[in-house]
């Protein structure tokens, strides 16, 4: 039988690797600053995802859900907070 240690290894791993999914995306929005291609609809409904996921962790006390999940919604939520930002000073210079 595998320990529980080691599946709370591989979560956090997997998580792990899904924030470094979003570096490119934190890259292109904060220091870049394109917004183009992003679609923030999408975006709500992965935050949505993520906020399940973390309230699934919970009820399941799974150290590496909750924490993957926190870690990922924060930057979700950051590239969605920066999309709009650049959107609305878009508009305003028009």
């Amino acid at each position: 039988m595998v320990s529980s240690g080691f599946i709370e290894g591989i979560g956090l791993i997997a998580g792990v690797l899904g924030v470094i999914a979003w570096l490119p995306q934190l890259q292109k929005v904060w220091i870049q600053k394109l917004h183009e291609g992003i679609s923030i609809p999408t975006i709500l409904i992965i935050c949505i995802a993520l906020v399940l996921w973390t309230v699934y962790g919970i009820l399941v006390d799974s150290f590496a859900i909750i924490v993957a999940n926190i870690a990922a919604g924060g930057c979700v939520l950051s590239v969605a907070i920066r999309v709009v930002q650049l959107r609305r000073n878009e508009k305003l210079s028009k």
